[in-house]
Protein backbone atom coordinates (compact mmCIF):
# COMPACT_ATOMS: atom_id res chain seq x y z
CA UNK A 1 0.00 0.00 0.00
CA UNK A 2 1.20 3.50 -0.71
CA UNK A 3 0.26 6.91 0.61
CA UNK A 4 -0.77 9.23 -2.20
CA UNK A 5 0.28 12.84 -2.44
CA UNK A 6 -2.05 15.54 -1.18
CA UNK A 7 -4.51 16.88 -3.77
CA UNK A 8 -5.50 20.45 -4.40
CA UNK A 9 -9.22 20.42 -3.69
CA UNK A 10 -12.35 22.53 -3.82
CA UNK A 11 -12.76 21.82 -0.10
CA UNK A 12 -9.50 23.64 0.62
CA UNK A 13 -11.49 26.85 0.25
CA UNK A 14 -14.03 25.73 2.83
CA UNK A 15 -11.29 24.90 5.34
CA UNK A 16 -9.39 28.12 4.69
CA UNK A 17 -12.43 30.29 5.39
CA UNK A 18 -13.10 28.49 8.67
CA UNK A 19 -16.73 28.08 7.70
CA UNK A 20 -19.10 26.16 9.91
CA UNK A 21 -22.67 25.04 9.41
CA UNK A 22 -25.49 24.92 11.95
CA UNK A 23 -26.48 21.59 13.42
CA UNK A 24 -23.04 19.99 13.39
CA UNK A 25 -23.05 16.54 14.95
CA UNK A 26 -20.97 16.84 18.13
CA UNK A 27 -19.01 13.85 19.38
CA UNK A 28 -15.49 12.76 20.25
CA UNK A 29 -12.87 12.49 17.56
CA UNK A 30 -12.96 9.16 15.71
CA UNK A 31 -10.98 7.36 13.05
CA UNK A 32 -12.91 6.53 9.88
CA UNK A 33 -11.88 4.49 6.85
CA UNK A 34 -13.65 5.22 3.56
CA UNK A 35 -13.26 2.76 0.69
CA UNK A 36 -14.09 3.20 -2.98
CA UNK A 37 -12.30 1.43 -5.87
CA UNK A 38 -11.35 4.79 -7.41
CA UNK A 39 -12.48 8.41 -7.49
CA UNK A 40 -13.65 8.18 -11.08
CA UNK A 41 -16.24 10.59 -12.45
CA UNK A 42 -19.38 9.12 -10.90
CA UNK A 43 -21.92 10.50 -8.46
CA UNK A 44 -21.22 7.93 -5.73
CA UNK A 45 -17.50 8.64 -5.92
CA UNK A 46 -18.09 12.37 -5.49
CA UNK A 47 -20.43 11.75 -2.55
CA UNK A 48 -17.74 9.69 -0.81
CA UNK A 49 -15.12 12.40 -1.40
CA UNK A 50 -17.48 15.07 -0.04
CA UNK A 51 -18.36 13.04 3.06
CA UNK A 52 -14.76 12.07 3.84
CA UNK A 53 -13.72 15.71 3.51
CA UNK A 54 -16.49 16.92 5.81
CA UNK A 55 -15.64 14.24 8.39
CA UNK A 56 -12.06 15.54 8.38
CA UNK A 57 -13.22 19.15 8.58
CA UNK A 58 -15.11 18.25 11.76
CA UNK A 59 -11.92 17.04 13.39
CA UNK A 60 -11.96 13.30 12.72
CA UNK A 61 -9.02 11.29 11.43
CA UNK A 62 -10.05 10.07 7.98
CA UNK A 63 -8.37 7.47 5.77
CA UNK A 64 -9.50 7.06 2.17
CA UNK A 65 -8.49 3.82 0.43
CA UNK A 66 -8.72 3.23 -3.31
CA UNK A 67 -7.59 0.42 -5.61
CA UNK A 68 -6.06 2.86 -8.10
CA UNK A 69 -5.67 6.58 -8.69
CA UNK A 70 -8.17 8.50 -10.81
CA UNK A 71 -8.31 12.24 -11.31
CA UNK A 72 -11.98 13.05 -11.88
CA UNK A 73 -13.15 13.48 -8.26
CA UNK A 74 -9.83 13.81 -6.42
CA UNK A 75 -10.18 17.58 -6.30
CA UNK A 76 -13.14 17.17 -3.94
CA UNK A 77 -10.99 15.32 -1.38
CA UNK A 78 -9.69 17.58 1.36
CA UNK A 79 -5.90 17.58 1.93
CA UNK A 80 -6.54 16.55 5.55
CA UNK A 81 -7.80 13.15 4.34
CA UNK A 82 -5.06 10.52 4.25
CA UNK A 83 -5.17 8.76 0.89
CA UNK A 84 -4.05 5.13 0.64
CA UNK A 85 -3.63 3.14 -2.58
CA UNK A 86 -4.28 -0.60 -2.29
CA UNK A 87 -3.12 -3.25 -4.77
CA UNK A 88 -5.11 -2.86 -7.97
CA UNK A 89 -6.46 -6.41 -8.42
CA UNK A 90 -9.70 -7.35 -6.66
CA UNK A 91 -7.93 -10.04 -4.62
CA UNK A 92 -5.00 -7.77 -3.79
CA UNK A 93 -7.29 -4.90 -2.81
CA UNK A 94 -9.34 -7.15 -0.53
CA UNK A 95 -6.21 -8.43 1.23
CA UNK A 96 -4.84 -4.88 1.43
CA UNK A 97 -8.10 -3.66 2.93
CA UNK A 98 -8.03 -6.51 5.48
CA UNK A 99 -4.49 -5.58 6.50
CA UNK A 100 -5.47 -1.93 6.75
CA UNK A 101 -8.43 -2.76 9.00
CA UNK A 102 -6.22 -4.87 11.24
CA UNK A 103 -3.47 -2.27 11.45
CA UNK A 104 -5.54 0.89 11.86
CA UNK A 105 -8.60 -0.52 13.65
CA UNK A 106 -10.81 2.36 12.51
CA UNK A 107 -13.81 3.12 14.67
CA UNK A 108 -15.99 2.65 11.59
CA UNK A 109 -15.27 1.70 7.96
CA UNK A 110 -17.52 2.74 5.08
CA UNK A 111 -17.91 1.62 1.47
CA UNK A 112 -20.19 2.36 -1.46
CA UNK A 113 -21.31 0.46 -4.61
CA UNK A 114 -21.65 -3.29 -5.12
CA UNK A 115 -18.06 -4.32 -5.80
CA UNK A 116 -16.68 -2.10 -3.02
CA UNK A 117 -19.25 -3.45 -0.54
CA UNK A 118 -18.27 -6.99 -1.51
CA UNK A 119 -14.54 -6.45 -0.91
CA UNK A 120 -15.20 -4.38 2.19
CA UNK A 121 -17.41 -7.03 3.79
CA UNK A 122 -14.99 -9.86 2.99
CA UNK A 123 -12.10 -7.87 4.45
CA UNK A 124 -14.04 -6.79 7.55
CA UNK A 125 -15.25 -10.35 8.18
CA UNK A 126 -11.66 -11.58 7.94
CA UNK A 127 -10.61 -8.85 10.40
CA UNK A 128 -13.63 -9.60 12.65
CA UNK A 129 -14.72 -5.96 12.31
CA UNK A 130 -17.89 -6.44 10.26
CA UNK A 131 -20.11 -4.97 12.99
CA UNK A 132 -18.19 -1.72 12.58
CA UNK A 133 -18.74 -1.66 8.80
CA UNK A 134 -21.26 0.61 7.05
CA UNK A 135 -22.03 -0.35 3.46
CA UNK A 136 -24.04 1.83 1.09
CA UNK A 137 -26.13 1.28 -2.01
CA UNK A 138 -26.20 4.09 -4.58
CA UNK A 139 -28.10 2.58 -7.50
CA UNK A 140 -30.61 -0.02 -8.55
CA UNK A 141 -28.92 -3.33 -9.19
CA UNK A 142 -29.61 -3.28 -12.92
CA UNK A 143 -27.28 -0.27 -13.22
CA UNK A 144 -24.30 -2.23 -11.86
CA UNK A 145 -24.04 -5.13 -14.27
CA UNK A 146 -20.48 -6.37 -13.82
CA UNK A 147 -20.16 -9.76 -12.17
CA UNK A 148 -18.60 -8.72 -8.84
CA UNK A 149 -20.95 -5.75 -8.51
CA UNK A 150 -23.93 -8.03 -9.13
CA UNK A 151 -22.56 -10.51 -6.59
CA UNK A 152 -22.04 -7.80 -3.97
CA UNK A 153 -25.53 -6.44 -4.51
CA UNK A 154 -27.29 -9.80 -4.50
CA UNK A 155 -25.60 -10.66 -1.21
CA UNK A 156 -27.57 -7.80 0.35
CA UNK A 157 -29.71 -10.19 2.48
CA UNK A 158 -26.52 -11.53 4.07
CA UNK A 159 -24.36 -8.42 4.17
CA UNK A 160 -27.06 -6.16 5.63
CA UNK A 161 -27.43 -8.57 8.53
CA UNK A 162 -23.68 -8.93 9.14
CA UNK A 163 -22.66 -5.28 8.86
CA UNK A 164 -23.26 -2.49 11.34
CA UNK A 165 -25.57 -0.53 9.05
CA UNK A 166 -26.53 -0.40 5.37
CA UNK A 167 -27.44 2.89 3.72
CA UNK A 168 -29.76 3.44 0.75
CA UNK A 169 -29.65 6.88 -0.88
CA UNK A 170 -33.44 7.21 -1.33
CA UNK A 171 -36.62 5.81 0.16
CA UNK A 172 -37.39 4.18 -3.18
CA UNK A 173 -34.08 2.33 -3.20
CA UNK A 174 -34.51 1.28 0.43
CA UNK A 175 -37.95 -0.13 -0.35
CA UNK A 176 -36.51 -2.19 -3.21
CA UNK A 177 -33.64 -3.44 -1.05
CA UNK A 178 -35.92 -4.49 1.80
CA UNK A 179 -38.93 -5.84 -0.08
CA UNK A 180 -37.42 -7.26 -3.25
CA UNK A 181 -33.92 -8.25 -2.14
CA UNK A 182 -34.72 -9.05 1.52
CA UNK A 183 -32.22 -6.64 3.06
CA UNK A 184 -32.48 -6.27 6.83
CA UNK A 185 -35.26 -3.75 7.59
CA UNK A 186 -33.77 -2.86 10.97
CA UNK A 187 -30.22 -2.27 9.73
CA UNK A 188 -31.03 -0.59 6.41
CA UNK A 189 -31.65 3.14 6.57
CA UNK A 190 -32.08 5.97 4.11
CA UNK A 191 -29.61 8.85 3.97
CA UNK A 192 -29.91 11.25 1.06
CA UNK A 193 -26.79 12.02 -0.92
CA UNK A 194 -25.13 15.37 -0.28
CA UNK A 195 -24.56 17.61 -3.27
CA UNK A 196 -21.67 19.97 -3.86
CA UNK A 197 -22.45 23.67 -3.63
CA UNK A 198 -19.62 26.22 -3.89
CA UNK A 199 -19.19 28.56 -0.93
CA UNK A 200 -19.78 31.60 -3.16
CA UNK A 201 -22.96 30.29 -4.80
CA UNK A 202 -25.21 33.33 -5.35
CA UNK A 203 -28.93 33.26 -4.60
CA UNK A 204 -30.40 33.61 -8.08
CA UNK A 205 -33.48 35.83 -8.45
CA UNK A 206 -36.47 34.98 -10.62
CA UNK A 207 -35.84 38.01 -12.86
CA UNK A 208 -32.19 37.07 -13.46
CA UNK A 209 -33.12 33.46 -14.24
CA UNK A 210 -35.79 34.50 -16.75
CA UNK A 211 -33.30 36.84 -18.45
CA UNK A 212 -30.77 34.10 -19.17
CA UNK A 213 -30.30 32.68 -22.63
CA UNK A 214 -32.68 29.73 -23.26
CA UNK A 215 -30.01 27.14 -22.46
CA UNK A 216 -31.13 23.67 -21.37
CA UNK A 217 -28.58 21.70 -19.35
CA UNK A 218 -27.98 17.97 -18.93
CA UNK A 219 -25.27 16.78 -16.52
CA UNK A 220 -24.41 13.10 -16.21
CA UNK A 221 -22.80 10.01 -17.59
CA UNK A 222 -23.56 9.14 -21.20
CA UNK A 223 -24.95 5.71 -20.41
CA UNK A 224 -28.10 3.92 -21.66
CA UNK A 225 -29.77 4.42 -18.24
CA UNK A 226 -29.81 8.19 -18.90
CA UNK A 227 -31.73 7.71 -22.19
CA UNK A 228 -30.05 10.63 -23.93
CA UNK A 229 -31.31 9.40 -27.29
CA UNK A 230 -34.82 10.29 -26.15
CA UNK A 231 -33.59 13.68 -24.91
CA UNK A 232 -32.09 14.41 -28.34
CA UNK A 233 -35.33 13.39 -30.05
CA UNK A 234 -37.25 15.54 -27.60
CA UNK A 235 -35.04 18.54 -28.24
CA UNK A 236 -35.76 18.29 -31.95
CA UNK A 237 -39.40 18.99 -31.01
CA UNK A 238 -38.68 22.00 -28.76
CA UNK A 239 -40.34 25.13 -30.15
CA UNK A 240 -38.91 27.83 -27.88
CA UNK A 241 -36.89 30.33 -30.00
CA UNK A 242 -33.09 29.96 -29.94
CA UNK A 243 -33.18 27.15 -27.37
CA UNK A 244 -29.88 25.31 -27.00
CA UNK A 245 -28.95 22.10 -25.19
CA UNK A 246 -25.63 21.64 -23.37
CA UNK A 247 -24.63 18.04 -22.56
CA UNK A 248 -22.05 17.89 -19.76
CA UNK A 249 -20.51 14.46 -19.25
CA UNK A 250 -18.78 11.57 -20.93
CA UNK A 251 -19.32 7.87 -21.29
CA UNK A 252 -19.58 4.89 -23.63
CA UNK A 253 -22.51 6.27 -25.61
CA UNK A 254 -20.90 9.59 -26.56
CA UNK A 255 -19.87 8.64 -30.16
CA UNK A 256 -23.31 7.17 -30.84
CA UNK A 257 -25.02 10.29 -29.46
CA UNK A 258 -22.81 12.63 -31.47
CA UNK A 259 -23.79 10.73 -34.61
CA UNK A 260 -27.46 10.97 -33.63
CA UNK A 261 -27.17 14.75 -33.20
CA UNK A 262 -25.55 15.13 -36.63
CA UNK A 263 -28.16 12.91 -38.27
CA UNK A 264 -30.95 14.97 -36.72
CA UNK A 265 -29.41 18.21 -38.00
CA UNK A 266 -29.01 19.55 -34.43
CA UNK A 267 -25.25 20.12 -34.35
CA UNK A 268 -25.76 23.90 -34.19
CA UNK A 269 -28.17 23.60 -31.23
CA UNK A 270 -26.65 20.83 -29.10
CA UNK A 271 -23.19 21.16 -27.51
CA UNK A 272 -21.10 18.33 -26.05
CA UNK A 273 -19.13 19.97 -23.23
CA UNK A 274 -17.36 16.80 -22.04
CA UNK A 275 -16.78 15.79 -18.43
CA UNK A 276 -16.42 18.70 -15.99
CA UNK A 277 -15.25 18.02 -12.44
CA UNK A 278 -17.04 21.17 -11.36
CA UNK A 279 -19.97 22.10 -13.65
CA UNK A 280 -20.89 25.18 -11.59
CA UNK A 281 -20.47 27.59 -14.50
CA UNK A 282 -22.75 25.45 -16.66
CA UNK A 283 -25.45 25.61 -13.96
CA UNK A 284 -24.99 29.38 -13.71
CA UNK A 285 -25.53 29.82 -17.47
CA UNK A 286 -28.53 27.51 -17.75
CA UNK A 287 -32.20 28.44 -17.55
CA UNK A 288 -33.31 24.84 -17.08
CA UNK A 289 -31.98 21.41 -16.05
CA UNK A 290 -33.32 18.27 -17.73
CA UNK A 291 -32.87 14.58 -16.85
CA UNK A 292 -34.38 11.79 -18.97
CA UNK A 293 -33.24 8.72 -17.01
CA UNK A 294 -35.01 5.40 -17.31
CA UNK A 295 -33.45 4.22 -14.04
CA UNK A 296 -32.27 6.56 -11.28
CA UNK A 297 -32.08 5.71 -7.58
CA UNK A 298 -31.30 9.28 -6.53
CA UNK A 299 -30.14 11.80 -9.14
CA UNK A 300 -27.47 14.08 -7.68
CA UNK A 301 -27.79 16.49 -10.59
CA UNK A 302 -31.47 17.09 -9.82
CA UNK A 303 -30.58 18.23 -6.30
CA UNK A 304 -27.70 20.28 -7.72
CA UNK A 305 -30.07 21.95 -10.17
CA UNK A 306 -32.41 22.89 -7.32
CA UNK A 307 -29.43 24.24 -5.34
CA UNK A 308 -28.76 26.59 -8.26
CA UNK A 309 -32.43 27.65 -8.33
CA UNK A 310 -33.09 26.05 -11.71
CA UNK A 311 -36.42 24.65 -12.83
CA UNK A 312 -36.06 20.92 -13.46
CA UNK A 313 -37.73 18.67 -16.01
CA UNK A 314 -37.25 14.99 -15.17
CA UNK A 315 -38.69 11.67 -16.18
CA UNK A 316 -40.57 9.73 -13.52
CA UNK A 317 -37.56 7.75 -12.28
CA UNK A 318 -37.73 6.94 -8.57
CA UNK A 319 -34.97 9.18 -7.19
CA UNK A 320 -35.80 12.39 -9.08
CA UNK A 321 -39.50 12.01 -8.23
CA UNK A 322 -38.52 11.88 -4.54
CA UNK A 323 -36.14 14.86 -4.79
CA UNK A 324 -38.76 16.93 -6.64
CA UNK A 325 -41.42 16.21 -4.03
CA UNK A 326 -43.55 14.25 -6.51
CA UNK A 327 -43.87 17.28 -8.76
CA UNK A 328 -44.01 20.15 -6.24
CA UNK A 329 -40.52 21.39 -7.14
CA UNK A 330 -40.17 20.40 -10.78
CA UNK A 331 -41.92 18.93 -13.80
CA UNK A 332 -42.17 15.13 -13.96
CA UNK A 333 -42.89 13.50 -17.32
CA UNK A 334 -43.33 9.88 -18.43
CA UNK A 335 -40.16 7.89 -19.08
CA UNK A 336 -39.31 7.66 -22.79
CA UNK A 337 -41.95 10.18 -23.91
CA UNK A 338 -40.09 12.62 -26.18
CA UNK A 339 -43.17 14.72 -26.88
CA UNK A 340 -43.99 15.22 -23.20
CA UNK A 341 -40.34 16.09 -22.47
CA UNK A 342 -40.30 18.68 -25.27
CA UNK A 343 -43.53 20.27 -24.04
CA UNK A 344 -42.21 20.47 -20.47
CA UNK A 345 -38.96 22.05 -21.71
CA UNK A 346 -40.90 24.67 -23.69
CA UNK A 347 -43.07 25.49 -20.66
CA UNK A 348 -40.11 25.80 -18.26
CA UNK A 349 -38.12 27.97 -20.67
CA UNK A 350 -41.11 30.26 -21.11
CA UNK A 351 -41.68 30.56 -17.35
CA UNK A 352 -38.72 29.46 -15.17
CA UNK A 353 -40.62 30.42 -12.01
CA UNK A 354 -39.52 31.40 -8.51
CA UNK A 355 -36.20 29.83 -7.42
CA UNK A 356 -36.88 30.21 -3.68
CA UNK A 357 -38.95 27.04 -3.08
CA UNK A 358 -36.39 25.06 -5.08
CA UNK A 359 -33.55 26.47 -2.98
CA UNK A 360 -35.41 25.50 0.20
CA UNK A 361 -35.93 21.96 -1.08
CA UNK A 362 -32.23 21.68 -2.00
CA UNK A 363 -31.32 22.27 1.65
CA UNK A 364 -32.50 18.71 2.38
CA UNK A 365 -29.48 17.46 0.42
CA UNK A 366 -26.74 19.52 2.07
CA UNK A 367 -23.38 18.08 3.05
CA UNK A 368 -24.16 19.11 6.62
CA UNK A 369 -27.35 17.04 6.86
CA UNK A 370 -25.77 13.99 5.22
CA UNK A 371 -22.71 14.14 7.48
CA UNK A 372 -24.88 14.43 10.59
CA UNK A 373 -26.83 11.35 9.50
CA UNK A 374 -23.73 9.25 8.72
CA UNK A 375 -22.05 10.25 11.99
CA UNK A 376 -25.20 9.36 13.93
CA UNK A 377 -25.23 5.96 12.23
CA UNK A 378 -21.54 5.51 13.04
CA UNK A 379 -22.12 6.30 16.73
CA UNK A 380 -24.97 3.78 16.84
CA UNK A 381 -22.71 1.13 15.31
CA UNK A 382 -19.94 1.89 17.81
CA UNK A 383 -22.36 1.72 20.73
CA UNK A 384 -23.59 -1.71 19.59
CA UNK A 385 -20.06 -3.19 19.46
CA UNK A 386 -17.98 -1.43 22.13
CA UNK A 387 -15.58 -4.38 22.44
CA UNK A 388 -14.10 -3.47 19.02
CA UNK A 389 -12.88 -0.08 20.19
CA UNK A 390 -9.50 1.21 19.08
CA UNK A 391 -6.65 0.62 21.54
CA UNK A 392 -5.67 3.59 23.71
CA UNK A 393 -2.22 4.92 22.79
Amino acid sequence: MSLASEPKGFFKGFVATGMSWPGEFSMRSRTFLFYMPALIGGGAERVWALLASEFARRGHRVLFAVDYEAEENQSFLDPAVQRITLPRTHFGATIGLWRLLRAEKPDVSLSGLGVANLKHMIASLMALRHRRAIISFHGFFASENRFLSRLGNHLAPVFTRLCGRAVAVSDGLRDVLVHRYRASPSRTLRIYNPVFSPADLPQVAAEELAAREPRVLFVGRMHPDKDLATLIRAFSKVQFPDARLELVGDGPQKPELEALVRAAGLANRITFAGYLADPTESYRRARLLVLTSRLESFGNVVAEGLAHGLPVVSTAAAGPVEILGHGRFGAIVPIGDATAIAQAIDAALASPGDPRPRLDQAALFSIDKATDAYLAAAEAVIAESPDLGRPVA
